[in-house]
């Protein structure tokens, strides 16, 4: 990247409301965000977040495409990467007291933590433990927590795991910080399972662990008879089964971290086609 494009990035991540919004694009990526979302998840006037969006497509940092009658702004990777190894081999040197956090490569383990979360934790979340825990065998730890957990598993998803043969007695609501913790296990692979969850914000996980994002709507709020209800929570576990099997069938310690993210990105995007 060219000096003056990266004093361009600079200044424009400079003003602290346009770098949430591009902080909040990243924890999406590779998907994009409708302006309503973001504006929701920052509470931020419509005015003030067009211009935000306007300045980080300006500099080449964000981009926009039309999704029907939406738009969806997602965060320019390729531009992104470029700034950041301009910072850290332009104007850092390729010092390696620098650059040590970001080239560091945490060995893989056979046995994977993998954790999904999303802001109940009372259903998907629960789906995509229960699923991988089953289908990763002896390859994965398998973790769910909420941003803001109940205190009890929705009955309808209690229902849609034991009639596909998943043993629900250890399941539980747990809180996101309980894997924030000292002597918590450090994870491999943090998943969001839905939008709220992706749009809040969170310190970074320790061990650059892989993050993907599968944000499916939440079949709690499904409107309707017990009957309707129960069918919105079945296709939800469909949703994140086919995500989970596409997951598990990953050559997870063949690939280097480059290759596995652009996998994991890629599960989202082929599941929706």
């Amino acid at each position: 990247m060219e000096t003056q494009a990266a004093a361009q990035a600079f200044t424009c991540l400079g003003h602290p409301g346009r770098l949430a919004v591009f902080r909040l694009l990243m924890r999406f990526a590779p998907r994009g965000v409708r302006p309503t979302e973001i504006a929701e998840a920052l509470a931020l006037k419509p005015n003030t977040l067009s211009h935000h969006l306007s300045d980080l497509t300006g500099c080449g940092l964000a981009r926009v495409v039309r999704e029907g009658r939406s738009l969806l702004y997602s965060v320019d990777l390729d531009r992104t990467e470029a700034l950041i190894t301009y910072l850290a081999l332009d104007l850092g040197r390729a010092r390696p007291d620098l650059l040590a956090p970001l080239t560091g490569e945490r060995p893989m383990s056979e046995r994977f933590n993998v954790l999904f979360i999303c802001s109940g934790n009372s259903a998907r979340s629960i789906f995509a433990e229960a699923a991988l825990r089953d289908l990763g065998g002896a390859r994965f730890n398998a973790h769910s927590a909420g941003t803001r957990p109940g205190t009890r598993l929705n009955p309808f998803a209690l229902e849609v795991l034991a009639r596909n043969g998943h043993d629900t007695a250890t399941l539980r609501s747990k809180h996101i910080a309980e894997f924030q913790a000292e002597g918590a296990p450090r994870m491999d692979f943090v998943f969001t399972v839905c939008d709220t969850a992706a749009a809040e914000e969170c310190p970074p996980w320790p061990g650059q662990p892989i993050t993907g994002h599968w944000g499916l709507p939440d079949p709690v709020k499904a409107q309707g008879s017990d009957a309707e209800k129960a069918l919105v929570f079945a296709q939800t576990y469909g949703a994140l089964r086919r995500r989970i099997e596409a997951f598990v069938a990953l050559p997870v310690a063949s690939l280097d971290r480059i290759a596995l993210q652009s996998r994991v990105d890629a599960i989202d995007t082929e599941a929706k086609d």
